[in-house]
């Protein structure tokens, strides 16, 4: 596995998403069950409203966090050219507890409760340091597309 320095995994291995919707930099931690990711929210962020990143921003954040669990079987040769599609089924429970600012930079945290083919039920947190920000329990749906 392609690791940056620190041994940070560059996120873009295991998601589709790019700029301006990428909204997770780096896997901090990622096993079959489990992932965390850390992003650095920036002024020019989509999801930046008055200097906070909004719900929607949080939301997106926790999927494509999520989603990494999941990602990670269809893009383990960084070399092919593997498209996928991905999207949230269910939002089962959501708690949203504070907005971060710009210049944070928020740690997202995933564990996987199920998994059936290419749905996966996952409950997932994000932090500003030691602040819990948002919990949720969410479902995911991702696939390879055929060319």
């Amino acid at each position: 596995m392609e690791t940056k320095e620190n041994n940070l995994i560059n996120i873009h291995q295991f998601l589709p998403h790019r700029n301006p919707m990428l909204m997770a930099d780096y896997i901090l931690e990622l096993t079959k069950e489990k992932v965390v990711t850390s992003f650095t929210i920036l002024e020019d962020n989509i999801f930046v409203h008055n200097n906070e990143f909004v719900e929607a921003g949080l939301i997106e954040n926790l999927a494509q966090t999520c989603s990494s669990i999941l990602g990670q079987s269809f893009f383990e040769n960084p070399e092919a050219d593997t498209k996928v599609i991905g999207f949230i089924t269910n939002i089962k429970k959501i708690e949203v507890f504070s907005l971060p600012k710009v210049g944070d930079t928020i740690i997202s945290k995933a564990s996987l409760i199920s998994m059936y083919e290419n749905i996966c039920n996952i409950y997932c947190e994000t932090f500003n340091n030691d602040e819990l920000l948002i919990r949720a329990e969410i479902n995911l749906f991702i696939q390879e597309v055929k060319s």
